[in-house]
């Protein structure tokens, strides 16, 4: 019988909660009027429910080898409900859980937290915030052991809210690129230009409002579960990233500069490997306030020269060779004085040498006489390669270029000669660096890529290929050119200070004045960008600095030095980019000549003279020759125009035959064939370049 009336009050509790549950919802939504002063108005009052959003957990961005660079860390705060434990557990377990509770958070004594939790279990509250600090995982852990809690949620009463943080293991690195998404959903970078994906789907459920306006959790059949966010695959190579921001730092120091970002690209896929913006902190530190490579707008300077180059080639007949008068270092177009970087000028000089040297004067003549009555020529040049326009990045916030045209109020007939050498309008590094990546890249302009793959788990649910925007940026003829141009300028122009045994480097230095309310300041933002090997471009980078201090104030000094500190360690890293060193010959006893390389006529011939057999698989005229068991096998020697050949085991004769037809001085030391040379195979050849021989 007692059980029976156990049993049946129990179900009229809970029709009653049920009842009330009801009208307070009915109220809530209109669909009754409950009078103020009521017992059930009184009751929806105390007792008032609604559905919350519950945040799903933000996904994981990762660098291109797994490294997670960020990552969201279940955090919690603790709540009660002090009613819940049984008597004998509460009075038993109270006190050394007030010790462990003032031990942990060290805000209260415990004595007071003692206090706290018997008044609320007299009162009858069902939850009560212990503290608003938030403890991490292992904390909880710790937590779970202690009396009371030990109990678990519905017998000890504790109730853990779980709250992520988002965290990145490797700090500020690459921090901007990274980015975040504040509560408002307003943020920068990948976190906010992925924000769907890496978001998920928020969840709903049911939470009680009670005294003092706090929300308690109620666990209810109809709540709605989170579904976490994906993660994201990014094309960063956490190794680069710090080379390159330990580089770019260490130089912003050394000139006091206020900004300056690098971007290092790999030349086939677009991958952007690292991406450093600093700028001045309140601190007179520097840290990434602003994304200055994809959001900055900067007049380019001499790095713009490539482009005037480029549309002289392949629009008009002029030469490498053909000369040009740059004065004494000053020329006047239309009332405007252009100057070029050495006093006293450069006098007469060729093309190839004015673009080395930087000449302002040079390429503002050049470009003046050829498209000055034609200036929206030069301009569909400038949209071909895709500099007019925001490139369509994976990452939000993309400046838009400002390029001035013919019909605009502000231009004049200064307007074209400026824009020769990177003056009077304004494009983001990442549009100069797709530029010479596409150079690089044998005249294939591809989209930057930030973003390789959006996963789940071990799944792909969508990947992002590599994005040609410009097939071919000009001729072949045009294209090699222009590398020889960018070669010279490292082997004997502005960046020559750069140049190294090891490796080639093939570049641009920029220097421009700042513009600031209309007029040009003594500040200058200094740049260097290319890309290496030369021979066989691997990545391509930018480095721009802005308002450098002291004696030192121009690209060359500034900016080039910080790329070929990045270049050099990527080279010490990176096995494939080293030119493997020839295997040294050993002379086989027995009746085989000691044949390595030349002419095949003239090879076949002393074989057949010797009774050799020799099978042949070119019919090209230079050969190298390798044994193939009892006979000789002749296989193709590359040779091809404007690259160092391969003139190693060659008799002498031979070897300088090729070598100066090919353009080159040769100087040697020793008796007998070639063993070593000066100019690695494949090297790209310019004008009055030297090669040495040893023979032996």
């Amino acid at each position: 019988m007692n059980i029976k009336k156990s049993i049946l009050l129990r179900v009229r509790i809970a029709f009653l909660g049920i009842l009330i549950f009801a009208v307070c919802v009915a109220a809530k939504v209109g669909h009754i009027q409950l009078v103020e002063g009521t017992k059930w108005a009184k009751m929806a009052e105390e007792i008032m429910f609604d559905y919350k959003k519950v945040l799903a957990t933000r996904g994981n961005i990762y660098s291109d080898n797994g490294s997670l660079l960020a990552t969201s860390l279940p955090f919690y705060k603790v709540a009660m409900d002090p009613t819940l434990p049984k008597e004998d557990v509460f009075k038993k377990g109270v006190d050394s859980l007030a010790y462990q509770l003032s031990k942990f958070y060290k805000d209260k004594s415990a004595k007071e937290y003692k206090e706290m939790l018997k008044d609320a279990r007299e009162s009858g509250k069902q939850y009560i915030t212990i503290n608003r600090k938030q403890i991490n995982y292992q904390s909880k852990k710790e937590m779970a052991s202690w009396p009371i809690f030990r109990e678990g949620r519905y017998k000890g009463g504790v109730i853990y809210e779980k709250m992520d943080v988002r965290y990145r293991p490797f700090s500020n690195l690459s921090r901007r690129t990274v980015g975040y998404v504040n509560e408002d959903g307003v943020g920068v970078g990948l976190e906010y230009s992925f924000k769907d994906a890496l978001g998920g789907q928020n969840g709903e459920a049911l939470f009680q409002k009670i005294a003092g306006g706090t929300w308690k959790p109620v666990f209810d059949g109809n709540n709605i579960r989170a579904v976490d966010g994906l993660d994201i695959q990014t094309t960063l190579d956490i190794n680069l990233q710090d080379v390159a921001e330990t580089s770019l730092h260490k130089a912003m120091q050394q000139h006091d500069a206020d900004e300056g970002t690098v971007i290092v690209m790999e030349v086939k896929t677009g991958h952007i490997k690292a991406i450093s913006n600093l700028s001045v902190d309140e601190d007179g530190g520097y840290s990434e306030k602003f994304n200055h490579a994809v959001a900055g707008s900067f007049e380019p300077g001499s790095t713009f020269k490539l482009v005037t180059m480029m549309a002289l080639l392949e629009d008009t007949n002029i030469k490498l060779t053909d000369s040009i008068n740059t004065g004494k270092g000053e020329f006047t177009f239309y009332n405007k004085k252009v100057r070029d970087h050495d006093e006293g000028g450069y006098g007469r000089i060729s093309i190839k040498e004015a673009f080395e040297k930087s000449s302002n004067i040079a390429m503002a003549k050049l470009l003046d006489k050829y498209f000055g009555t034609r200036p929206e020529k030069f301009l569909t040049y400038v949209d071909a390669l895709k500099l007019s326009k925001p490139l369509g990045l994976q990452i939000a916030g993309e400046s838009y270029p400002k390029i001035t045209r013919p019909k605009d109020k502000n231009w004049s007939g200064i307007t074209l000669p400026w824009m020769a050498y990177g003056y009077g309008f304004e494009i983001s590094p990442l549009h100069t660096l797709a530029l010479y990546n596409a150079v690089a890249n044998d005249g294939t302009m591809i989209k930057p890529v930030f973003v390789t793959s959006i996963t789940q788990a071990e799944n792909t649910v969508q990947k992002f290929e590599t994005e040609t925007m410009v097939s071919k940026i000009c001729s072949t003829k045009t294209l090699n050119q222009l590398k020889l141009l960018l070669e010279g300028v490292v082997d004997h122009g502005t960046a020559k200070n750069i140049k190294n045994s090891y490796y080639r480097i093939a570049g641009k230095t920029g220097t421009a004045q700042i513009l600031k309310d209309g007029h040009y300041e003594k500040k200058y933002i200094t740049s260097f960008v290319g890309y290496f090997p030369a021979h066989a471009p691997k990545y391509s980078a930018i480095v721009l600095i802005k308002n450098p201090k002291g004696i030192y104030q121009y690209g060359s000094s500034v900016a080039s030095p910080v790329f070929k500190d990045i270049a050099d360690n990527i080279y010490s890293r990176d096995i494939n980019l080293h030119v493997a060193m020839e295997q040294k010959k050993v002379t086989e006893p027995g009746v085989f000549p000691t044949v390595r390389a030349g002419k095949q006529e003239e090879i076949t011939m002393l074989n057949n003279e010797l009774g050799v057999s020799t099978h042949t698989a070119t019919e090209d005229e230079w050969v190298r020759a390798s044994k193939n068991v009892n006979s000789i096998m002749l296989k193709k020697n590359v040779v091809v125009k404007d690259l160092v050949p391969n003139v190693t085991g060659m008799t002498f004769r031979d070897a300088i035959y090729l070598l100066e037809k090919s353009g080159l001085r040769v100087y040697y030391g020793g008796k007998g064939r070639v063993a070593e040379q000066s100019l690695s195979p494949g090297t790209r050849i310019s004008k009055g370049s030297r090669i040495y021989l040893k023979l032996s």
